[in-house]
């Protein structure tokens, strides 16, 4: 044999192996010898993933509660830690100079009024003599236009009353909305002003709980029908309210605002919401890549075979979970499965 018949030989052998491996009986000896994998459907592998992040019990409203007018604080009848309840009095300032403002501005639409009683009947007279050709046109102008003046002047007195009375209502100071006593501020004897706080109140009753979520989290409690709060061993049920529509530009998260079905925690409590996906999910574990995509291989019936077919799984990401519309009776190859490509002939253990 010559050294250049040597030199081909490698060449020859694959040759006759690509042709060998070509015929119909090597085909079919490949059929005949499936891949074994191991699967499972997937109703008994998937599952709802339950989420949990960390939230605080806010209260809707904190105020300081300050007088509008100048006066002396005459009492505070409430002190740190009561509870009270919407329209309960605070604070009640002297309101001697306001009451006597009020009874001035009274005498004066008293006046008023005995003038317009006059004037109305200086007209009504005004008015019979003209029709008797008596009196001068100019006298009943002037006539109708003193009563006009007074029943101005009776408007605008009106107005002063009840800026008086407004007056004399602010000088005691009442409660918003039902609410807890933080800190007391103004003093018995002291001149409240409009500018100083006297009172600081919390909401007793309009509470919500913040979370600040990750995108994925926020995903998953738009949808969730059960939504928990747990604090100190104690769980309230929640309901969704609102998904702010901005995201923190620092943390990359997105605040959650829910209220409270029934009971209600202390307002500051911090503690945990928890909610579980409404999708069924499958492991982290069970996803491979092909051609640059994430899936499972399911394993189905074709020509009285068992084929190995890739399902992609749209969203899902290295590491994590993945949500799947299948149904619960396809089978999932859990064992073997990088092994596999699409379309190979599977066999199960």
């Amino acid at each position: 044999m010559s050294a250049s018949w040597l030199h081909r030989w490698p060449v020859l052998s694959l040759a006759v192996v690509v042709w060998i491996t070509s015929l119909p009986g090597h085909a079919a000896s490949q059929q005949n010898n499936p891949i074994i994998v191991a699967a499972q459907p997937v109703g008994q592998l998937a599952f709802f993933p339950a989420y949990r992040a960390s939230a605080n019990v806010e209260a809707l409203n904190e105020s300081r509660i300050s007088a509008e007018i100048s006066a002396v604080i005459r009492d505070i009848p409430v002190k740190v830690g009561d509870v009270v309840k919407q329209g309960a009095v605070l604070v009640q300032l002297d309101c001697r100079n306001y009451e006597l403002a009020l009874q001035r501005e009274q005498a004066q639409a008293k006046s008023i009024a005995a003038k317009q009683d006059l004037a109305e009947y200086q007209l009504l007279r005004a008015q019979k003599l003209a029709t008797q050709q008596a009196v001068a046109e100019e006298l009943l102008k002037q006539r109708e236009t003193d009563l006009a003046v007074l029943q101005a002047d009776a408007r605008s007195q009106k107005a002063a009353i009840g800026q008086a009375q407004r007056n004399v209502d602010k000088c005691v100071l009442r409660a918003p909305y039902d609410a807890i006593v933080l800190e007391r501020m103004g003093q018995v004897g002291e001149l409240a002003s409009p500018v100083a706080p006297l009172l600081r109140i919390l909401d007793a009753q309009q509470r919500e709980v913040s979370a600040k979520l990750q995108e994925q989290q926020v995903d998953s409690i738009r949808d969730a029908k059960q939504i928990t709060y747990e604090v100190r061993g104690i769980t309230y049920p929640l309901q969704l309210r609102a998904i702010t529509a901005n995201i923190d530009s620092r943390e990359r998260t997105q605040e959650v605002r829910l209220v409270f079905s029934h009971e209600k925690p202390l307002p500051g409590s911090a503690g945990d919401i928890v909610w579980h996906s409404q999708h069924a999910n499958l492991p982290a574990e069970l996803l491979v890549r092909r051609k640059g995509q994430l899936g499972v291989f399911l394993v189905k019936k074709v020509d009285e075979r068992n084929v190995a077919v890739f399902h992609v799984l749209k969203g899902a990401e290295e590491g994590r979970p993945a949500a799947i519309d299948l149904p619960g009776d396809a089978l999932v190859v859990t064992q073997g499965r990088f092994r596999l490509q699409a379309g190979d002939a599977v066999s199960l253990q």
